[in-house]
């Protein structure tokens, strides 16, 4: 299926490893061009140079989410070098679990206010987007932990305001053709992700968590950047407000 990507431009935070870069990848192998930011400078150079070599343009930089001035520029230079933006993924996460002030601090600083950082930045180029090609969209990368809750936790909740935020911003902006949806994933693996250290440091409680999914394995970030770009292309047009939970029915909550 043609996802009507092809020269059009997508700007993905947090993306030189796991769920972003393979969100970036999978943009760039529809064609699309490509901009991310993370915080390791070589890291996000090295990912540059590979997103270049699937014959894409793209653009990169060390951005502190937490940084607000400096994360709007990011976005503005991203969407000025590369001609506009129509996409714009908010993937960026503190990861922070915890009942502290520093968890909670963390999160909203990243997750959310991150989210509403980029948006601000990036609107006027994706409502721009809108008008001339009749769609644009922001997904943000939440987790199923936002409807999930054994304790107090600052992930779960700060997940939980991403996909109400969302939702806010669908109905605002739909009238613009700007769609918002959420992309919330159970348990990702990738070696040097969160799963990938419990496999080395927690093994049998990593066991516990593979068993508890009736697919019997975690997600692989490909799997994740399917549903995000395929929710964030014209293909998905009518689709806005919407939280895509992909997570192999590993949450029992039935959504409506």
């Amino acid at each position: 299926m043609d996802l009507q990507l092809k020269g059009k431009t997508a700007v993905i935070t947090g993306a030189t490893r796991g769920i972003g870069r393979a969100i970036a990848e999978a943009f760039a192998d529809e064609g699309a061009n490509v901009a991310i930011c993370a915080r390791n400078a070589e890291q996000v150079a090295e990912a540059v140079k590979a997103l270049q070599a699937r014959g894409v343009k793209a653009y990169g930089e060390a951005v502190d989410i937490a940084d607000g001035a400096g994360l709007k520029a990011f976005v503005v230079k991203a969407g000025e070098t590369l001609g506009g933006i129509d996409v714009l993924v908010s993937n960026a996460s503190a990861l922070v679990q915890g009942n502290g002030e520093d968890a909670w601090k963390a999160m909203f600083d990243i997750d959310i206010l991150g989210a509403v950082r980029t948006l601000e930045a990036a609107l006027p180029f994706l409502e721009k987007a809108a008008e001339s090609r009749g769609d644009a969209c922001m997904v943000i990368t939440s987790s199923i932990s936002a409807a999930e809750a054994d304790n107090p936790s600052s992930y779960g909740a700060m997940k939980a305001a991403q996909i109400h935020f969302a939702k806010g911003v669908a109905r605002q902006y739909a009238p613009k053709k700007v769609r918002c949806n959420v992309v919330s994933p159970g348990t990702v693996f990738f070696e040097d992700g969160v799963w990938g250290q419990v496999k080395r440091g927690m093994p049998g409680f990593f066991d516990q968590m593979i068993q508890r999914n009736p697919t019997g394995r975690m997600a692989t970030p490909e799997e994740i950047a399917a549903a995000t770009v395929f929710l964030a292309s014209p293909r998905s047009a009518f689709t806005t407000g919407i939280n895509m939970v992909v997570d192999g029915a590993l949450s029992r909550r039935a959504n409506f």
